[in-house]
């Protein structure tokens, strides 16, 4: 493992964490030459994910310092490799979580990247040269164009840019829970963030019943009158969780706090299933007997191969989906950080990394 090879001769501007304190300050560090399988990308904007806010204070122990964080990449290619076929200059793209993958497991051959047991991430990472990687709060990134994807022409990319973690991390699960081709659904959606937001758009594009499950009664009116949800329930009112008992097919839990998952269940019809895509730092409670009573099911998911991305990429595209975001400028980046640890966001910050108008 290394900081750098000496294949890293691209200086680039960026800003990173040097310590648990997770503070962002200005970095500067070198990326690899553009090699025959790589693009380099100018980036235009980057989202900030409750990830990046783990990471930055090793919240879960796994942080190599300094840390330059973002994996809700958007830009535009200046360069392209040799084997290259699929991106050319001035291409409008995307890279989202994924770096490296090993390339030869049945996950990898089966666009399920993803899930292989050496994926490294694009940040925080280690790629096959042995060099840590580096994400997207800065000005420039090489990518391996197997990790890239294309942006439609009709989505703006600030308001895409955290489509490429959020967006995929709520299709993925829509999709294997068979949302997409089989409407009229009764979908519940537990937390109303930057991962929530985003499920309440696709699920109501592909046709469904849409409840919120939220612990706050202030999200009700946004939730039903901007997001169009056709149902809200207040988690901690009993006798709204009462009546929402066994109403739900498909639950998607996007909380990333520790909470206990025994009322969530309840909500469910017989043999339904709750969808875990957040990742609190501590243990979340899963209590047995809603489970057995009502023959649910329990399941994780973790955002998507690459040939999903790029099919939810154009999903999106198809039904004009994008981010409600607020775009700020590096150097709020600290201040970002500190409204999201307080979920004071609606619903996604995005980094303006080129200082310039929406493209």
């Amino acid at each position: 493992m290394a900081l750098e090879t000496p294949n890293h001769t691209q200086t680039v501007a960026g800003w990173a964490a040097y310590n648990s304190s997770g503070k962002i300050a200005p970095y500067i560090f070198k990326r690899r030459e553009n090699g025959v399988n790589d693009v380099t990308i100018k980036v235009m904007y980057c989202g900030i994910c409750h990830t990046d806010l783990h990471h930055v204070k090793n919240d879960w122990g796994i942080t190599m310092y300094p840390v330059v964080p973002g994996h809700e990449i958007t830009g535009v290619i200046t360069k392209v490799g040799s084997n290259v076929t699929n991106f050319k200059v001035k291409d409008r793209v995307g890279v989202g979580c994924l770096a490296a993958s090993c390339l030869e497991c049945e996950f990898c051959k089966n666009s399920q990247e993803n899930y292989c047991d050496q994926i490294q991430f694009t940040y925080n990472g280690i790629f096959w040269d042995g060099s840590i990687t580096y994400g997207g709060y800065s000005k420039m990134l090489v990518a391996d164009h197997r990790y890239v994807v294309h942006m439609p022409d009709n989505l703006p990319m600030d308001a895409a840019a955290p489509l490429l973690c959020a967006g995929i991390t709520v299709y993925s699960p829509m999709k294997d829970s068979q949302l997409l081709e089989s409407p009229g659904k009764k979908v519940g959606i537990v937390g109303l963030g930057g991962l929530g937001h985003v499920a309440v758009k696709m699920a109501k594009a592909f046709g469904h019943h849409v409840t919120v499950i939220s612990t706050s009664p202030s999200k009700e009116q946004e939730a039903r009158q901007r997001l169009g949800a056709d149902g809200f329930i207040v988690s901690t009112n009993a006798e709204q969780m009462q009546r929402g008992k066994r109403t739900l097919d498909v639950i998607l839990d996007t909380v990333s706090a520790k909470h206990s998952l025994g009322l969530i269940l309840e909500l469910l019809k017989v043999n339904g299933t709750l969808v875990v895509v957040g990742a609190p730092e501590r243990p979340i409670d899963l209590p047995s007997f809603p489970l057995i009573f009502g023959k649910r099911a329990v399941k994780g998911s973790m955002t998507g191969g690459m040939k999903e991305t790029q099919e939810m990429m154009d999903v999106c595209g198809k039904h004009n989906i994008t981010c409600d975001v607020e775009l700020i400028k590096p150097d709020q980046i600290n201040e970002a950080l500190e409204r999201l640890a307080r979920n004071d966001v609606r619903y996604r910050f995005v980094i303006d990394i080129a200082g310039r108008s929406k493209l």
